[in-house]
């Protein structure tokens, strides 16, 4: 799969996951995750596509910290809103319920 979508663009803070259904040990940087992180709770994902972030009040720009191929951990219950994209169900977050980023 391509980590590159020219399908969706989310708006402003947003971002498009693309939630793992399998249970990782370790990622695709090496870090090997606790027991702990195995849990059911816990779900991760990918990073498919990102929004262009916010804007103050006085119209200065506040870019998105996450980037798309990038590993996330999701939080058991959030107001995210799944969509299928291609026949896959993806979630829409805003950036700020994501809980971790895994480098």
């Amino acid at each position: 799969m391509s980590t590159e979508n020219k399908i969706a663009k989310p708006l402003g803070d947003r971002v498009l996951v693309l939630e793992q259904k399998t249970k990782q040990e370790k990622t695709k940087g090496g870090i090997i995750l606790p027991e702990t992180a195995l849990m059911d709770d816990v779900k991760m994902g990918t990073v498919i596509a990102v929004g262009e972030g916010l804007y103050t009040q006085n119209g200065v720009s506040i870019p998105m910290s996450v980037a798309v191929g990038d590993e996330v951990v999701l939080p058991p219950h959030h107001q995210g809103q799944t969509i299928k994209i291609n026949g896959e169900e993806h979630l829409i977050l805003r950036e700020s319920e994501l809980l971790m980023v895994l480098k």
